[in-house]
């Protein structure tokens, strides 16, 4: 039984004034009676929950009850779960959801589960694909490029590959996600649809970092922090990524964190290359010489590293330059650099050779992306083709016994 919550409290409101599990249970007999079994039969689904935000608090209860099987949704969850008073921890289970990422992607492209597994296996041995498979792995990665991860829009190129109408589904979607900025504080609402408009600028500055003098044409009146809920609005409801700057990077990252020094990116690259190029195909395609690619390939790499587990953090060093993203390393308990490279200029990186000659951050190696099929290491840094950016995991467990805590034996 499927309820769009957002639509009930447009129109009837048959559940804003359900008080109870006993009112609940009512409100869902009178209009799905017929429908209702058994728990192990009947499957409950709330969509767009953050409408009401006390059915949240209910969660706890109906879970309790264990009369059916529960989901909820919401395209603003995680606002409202940031909002709400009383959030049933341990009676529900979070999920979040994101764009298809790349592998995704090429399942939905028809790429054998067979060929992924082929070539995770070519990463994992740190080797190159040979040139046919290279070339089908880099046409489809500037494909999802264009196309991005939502699924409507993937399905849209699926029934006539025609970019026009791909274009049409990522401008509605882009218009509606700057249309829930409307259902925040009317007072900030329009500061929030500014923040996020921005983003494709900022990705094409140098820096690519928030400047907050440009937000309100403030000149130095507001400070970052003035715009603290802004930027958590943003990245809490999904539609924009956060990366943090680190100037002094150790395990783990988190401890580092500059709240000061922010880049945003939009949560799906096709809505990034939509606005930035349109209809045309051939900047990405075609590898245009008069553009450049450098935000589009970060993005991308930011998409992919966000729905696969890792908190986003870059390095910003006055004296010695700044570099893409810093990862945890949880296999070394250090921290891991990538540089993102779309040129053929890809093995020159001055703030990254910076970042390694610093003794104090003990980094064991180095990662750059590219186009370039070859991989091989040299100088403390591992060069890989860009596609490989899809099998990185932030906690990649291979035995399950090593995690495992033996019991402490007391001594005789």
């Amino acid at each position: 039984m499927e309820i769009n919550l957002k639509e009930d409290a447009e129109g009837a409101g048959i559940f804003s004034s359900v008080k109870n599990t006993d009112d609940f249970y009512l409100q869902l007999g009178a209009i799905a009676g017929n429908r209702l079994g058994k728990k192990e039969n009947t499957l409950v689904f709330l969509g767009e929950i953050q409408a009401y935000p006390h059915l949240l608090t209910m969660l706890k209860f109906l879970s309790q009850e264990d009369r059916y099987t529960y989901i909820a949704s919401g395209s603003q969850l995680g606002v409202a779960l940031s909002q709400t008073a009383s959030v049933p921890i341990g009676s529900v289970s979070i999920e979040e959801m994101y764009p298809l990422d790349f592998e995704e992607f090429l399942l939905a492209m028809g790429c054998g589960e067979d060929t992924i597994s082929g070539v995770k296996e070519k990463f994992q041995f740190k080797e190159s694909l040979n040139e046919p498979l290279h070339n089908y792995m880099l046409q489809q990665f500037k494909l999802y490029l264009l196309v991005g991860g939502m699924p409507e829009a993937i399905n849209k190129f699926l029934e006539n590959r025609n970019i026009a109408e791909v274009r049409k589904v990522q401008h509605d979607i882009h218009s509606l996600y700057r249309v829930d900025a409307s259902q925040y504080d009317d007072n900030r609402k329009l500061v929030i649809r500014k923040i996020y408009d921005m983003i494709p600028s900022y990705m094409e500055n140098k820096k690519k970092r928030i400047v907050v003098k440009n937000i309100e044409n403030t000149l130095g009146h507001k400070q970052f922090s003035d715009y603290a809920e802004e930027f958590e609005y943003l990245t809490n409801s999904g539609i924009a990524l956060s990366v943090q700057a680190i100037s002094n990077p150790h395990f783990p990252l988190l401890e580092s964190e500059n709240k000061n020094l922010l880049k945003l990116y939009l949560n799906d690259v096709g809505l990034l290359t939509s606005l930035l190029y349109s209809l045309n195909i051939n900047a990405i395609l075609h590898d245009e010489k008069s553009v450049n690619l450098g935000s589009v390939y970060e993005s991308v790499v930011a998409q992919e590293l966000h729905a696969h587990g890792f908190s986003l953090h870059y390095y910003d060093n006055k004296q010695r330059g700044e570099v893409d993203f810093l990862l945890d390393d949880y296999r070394n308990l250090s921290v891991l650099p990538i540089e993102v490279k779309s040129g053929k200029d890809y093995k020159t990186h001055s703030a990254l050779d910076n970042f390694l000659t610093t003794p104090d951050y003990y980094i064991h190696h180095a990662v750059v992306f590219s186009n370039e099929r070859h991989v091989f290491e040299e100088k403390g840094v591992v060069y890989m083709p860009i596609y490989y950016c899809m099998f990185y995991e932030a906690q990649q467990v291979t035995d399950n016994s090593s995690l495992i805590i033996p019991e402490i034996q007391l001594p005789k």
